[in-house]
C-alpha cells in the first residue's frame, strides 16, 4: 500500500473517530497526510453535520497547544501533524499537559520507513516511543504487509484507548506512520482540495445539572463540619453539592466551581499558612472535621496543608479514572457515587455555613479595601486588582496563565451568585509554555471570543502563538498582560527568603527573577497584531468592555519588587477582621 492510500486510510479512520480539527506544521515526510487531509477539509461527515477544519502552525510546539486548546474547549479530540525528528520531540509539552490533564490530544508523526531506520539517515531516530509514559496508546503504522482495513482499525483502536476505558482515563495517544516515497499524489492521483472549512463546530453541550439528583440523598444525613473543595476541573457538580448540603466551598478559578452563596472569597487568607491552624488562620478553620475534594487541587499550599492535617478526613469524589495520580498514592478515601459521597459529608452543623460565610465577606471587603488604597498611592492598578477585574468581568472563556496570575485570581476573585464564564488553565503540569496558543485553540474550538490573562514571561515564552499566515483562521482573543520585567512568583516562594539575605539580592534575580527589557509592542507589531498599553482601571474596563474581532495584546505595567509587601498588606487587613 504506497503512501498516499496509506495516509487516506488513516484520515478516514480519523473523522470516523471523531477527529474534526487538525493543526498542521509544515514538512515533506508529513506531505501523504497533508495532501490527504486537505482533500477531505470543509467536506461534511455523513450524517453528523460537521466538517473538518485545518489550520497550519510553523512552530510545532504551538501547534500542539493549539490543538490541546481545541480539545480541551470542545471535549472532542484534535489532532497535530508534524514531519519527522526533532519536529515530533517539538509536540512533548503539549503531550505531557494533555496526559496529566485527560485531554484528547492525537499526535501524528510521520516516520522515515522501516529500511532507513538505524541507519543514520538524515532526519532519521527511534520516534515509536518519543512521547514515552504520555500517551495512552501508541501505534507505529505502515502500509508494508496490512490492507487499508487493517491499518483504518488499528487507528480506530488507538482512537478508543484515547477516549478512556474503564481502567483508564482518556487522554492523548501517538500515530507514528513510516511514509517512503513519493510523497506527493502522482499526476493521475490527483484529488481536488478545499483551503478549510469556516466557523467552528459546534461544542459538546455541558452535562445537565444535578441539583435534582443531589437533594434525593439529603434526608436524614449527620451534622458534620465539612468543606467541600473544588480543584481543577471539578465542575458545577461540586458548587451544586456544596449547596444542597449547605456547606461551604473552597474553589480554585479553573475548577469551574466558583460561584453560589456557598463559595468563600479569599478563602487561602482564611486557612492561613497552615492550613486551619496557627494565629494567622481564621479560628473556623481549627474547626474542620472533613474535606471533600473534587476535582484536582493545585494552586493553594493553604489548602494542601489543611488535607494534609491529622484531625481532618479526606474524601475524594472518583466515578472514573483519571490520568493524574495512581490509585494508593493519595490519602483521601474514594468514593464513586454521589449517594455515598453525600452520606459521608453529611450536613453542615447549624451556623457552620453561615460562619464561613460572614468571615468569607468580611475577609473580601479587607481585600478590596487594601487594593484599592494601594491602587489610590500609584496611581494605576496593580496586578492583583486586574486579576480581580478581568475575573469578575469577563462573560465566555478566561484563560490563566500559570505562577502568579492564577493565584491572584485565586485570592482577590469574589465569587459569583452564577457562573459568567468558563475558566482554562495548564493545571496538568502547571506549566508556562504554550499558553498563547492554547488560548488560541479554545478560541478557535467554541468560536466564542476569548480573554487570556498572563504574566510577561509565560506571553514571551510563547510569542510563536502570535505567528499566524495570511490563509489562516484569526481567533477572536485578548491577550492581557501583567509585564513586571521577569518571574514574580518567586518573591511569594522560599527565594524571597534568600533574597533578603546578605549578598544574595542579586543571584536570585538573575536565576530566578529572570529580568528583561523586551519591548511589547514592538514585538506585537512585527506580528501585526494590535496592541494597547493599559494604564488605569477605567482602560482595563472600557477596553474589555466593548465587542470586538481578532487578537489584541492588552499591557498592564505593574511592579515585580511591590508584589511581597502588596500581598503582606493584604493579608494584614484580612487577618484584623478575624477578631
Amino acid at each position: 500500500m504506497d503512501s498516499l492510500l496509506t495516509a487516506r486510510t488513516t484520515v478516514s479512520a480519523l473523522r470516523q473517530a471523531g477527529v474534526r480539527e487538525v493543526v498542521v506544521a509544515p514538512g515533506s515526510r508529513s506531505a501523504p497526510l497533508v495532501y490527504a487531509l486537505a482533500e477531505v477539509a470543509g467536506d461534511e461527515l455523513e450524517g453528523t453535520g460537521m466538517q473538518m477544519r485545518l489550520h497550519v502552525r510553523v512552530d510545532e510546539r504551538s501547534a500542539a497547544f493549539t490543538a490541546l486548546g481545541i480539545a480541551l474547549s470542545t471535549g472532542r479530540p484534535a489532532a497535530v501533524l508534524t514531519t519527522s525528528g526533532t519536529a515530533a520531540g517539538n509536540l512533548l509539552p503539549a503531550m505531557m499537559e494533555a496526559a496529566h490533564a485527560d485531554v484528547r490530544l492525537v499526535a501524528i508523526t510521520a516516520d522515515r520507513p522501516d529500511e532507513l531506520q538505524g541507519t543514520g539517515a538524515n532526519q532519521t531516530t527511534d520516534q515509536r516511543s518519543l512521547f514515552g509514559v504520555h500517551t495512552r496508546r501508541v501505534v507505529t503504522l505502515t502500509g508494508d504487509g496490512n490492507t487499508a482495513g487493517e491499518l483504518h482499525a488499528q487507528v480506530l483502536d488507538a482512537m478508543r484507548y484515547g477516549a478512556g476505558t474503564v481502567d483508564s482515563a482518556p487522554g492523548p495517544i501517538h500515530l507514528n506512520l513510516r511514509f517512503r516515497e513519493p510523497l506527493v499524489p502522482q499526476p493521475d492521483d490527483l484529488r481536488p482540495t478545499a483551503a478549510a472549512a469556516t466557523g467552528p463546530t459546534p461544542v459538546v453541550p455541558a452535562a445537565q445539572s444535578l441539583g435534582e439528583e443531589l437533594n434525593l440523598y439529603v434526608t436524614e444525613l449527620p451534622e458534620r463540619r465539612t468543606v467541600v473543595v473544588a480543584g481543577h476541573d471539578a465542575g458545577p457538580l461540586a458548587s451544586e453539592f456544596a449547596s444542597a448540603l449547605g456547606l461551604p466551598l473552597m474553589a480554585e478559578p479553573s475548577s469551574n466551581a466558583r460561584f453560589g452563596r456557598n463559595a468563600l472569597a479569599a478563602y487561602p487568607l482564611l486557612l492561613g499558612p497552615g492550613g486551619g491552624l496557627g494565629e494567622q488562620a481564621h479560628p473556623l478553620g481549627e474547626h474542620i472535621q472533613q474535606v471533600v475534594m473534587f476535582g484536582r487541587p493545585t494552586l493553594s499550599r493553604q489548602l494542601s496543608a489543611l488535607m494534609r492535617r491529622d484531625d481532618v478526613s479526606t474524601v475524594l469524589y472518583h466515578p472514573r479514572p483519571v490520568g493524574w495520580f495512581e490509585r494508593g498514592r493519595r490519602r483521601e478515601e474514594l468514593v464513586d457515587t454521589l449517594g455515598e459521597l453525600a452520606r459521608r459529608a453529611g450536613q453542615g452543623a447549624p451556623g457552620w455555613l453561615a460562619a464561613w460565610q460572614a468571615a468569607s465577606m468580611r475577609a473580601q471587603a479587607a481585600l478590596e479595601q487594601a487594593l484599592n488604597e494601594r491602587q489610590d498611592e500609584v496611581g494605576r492598578p496593580g496586578a492583583m486588582r486586574v486579576a480581580q477585574l478581568l475575573a469578575s468581568t469577563t462573560q465566555g472563556n478566561l484563560v490563566l496563565g500559570s505562577s502568579s496570575v492564577i493565584r491572584d485570581v485565586d485570592l482577590a476573585w469574589r465569587p459569583g451568585i452564577t457562573a459568567t464564564s468558563t475558566v482554562y488553565a495548564h493545571r496538568g503540569l502547571a506549566g508556562i509554555d504554550g499558553t498563547v496558543s492554547t488560548a488560541s485553540g479554545i478560541a478557535l474550538g467554541t468560536g466564542t471570543r476569548t480573554t487570556l490573562l498572563c504574566g510577561d514571561l509565560t506571553f514571551l515564552y510563547d510569542t510563536n502563538g502570535l505567528w499566524l499566515g495570511p490563509e489562516e483562521e484569526e481567533p477572536d482573543l485578548d491577550i492581557v498582560v501583567i509585564n513586571d520585567q521577569g518571574g514574580a512568583i518567586f518573591a511569594g516562594l522560599e527565594h524571597g527568603d534568600v533574597a533578603r539575605r546578605p549578598g544574595m539580592a542579586g543571584t536570585v534575580e538573575r536565576f530566578f527573577g529572570t529580568p528583561h527589557h523586551a519591548d511589547l509592542g514592538a514585538l506585537c507589531a512585527a506580528h501585526g497584531v494590535a496592541y494597547r498599553r493599559l494604564n488605569s482601571e477605567y482602560d482595563v474596563v472600557a477596553a474589555l468592555g466593548g465587542p470586538t474581532q481578532g487578537r489584541r495584546v492588552l499591557e498592564v505595567v505593574s511592579n515585580r519588587e511591590a508584589r511581597p509587601e502588596v500581598r503582606a498588606a493584604v493579608a494584614r487587613r484580612v487577618r484584623a477582621t478575624f477578631r
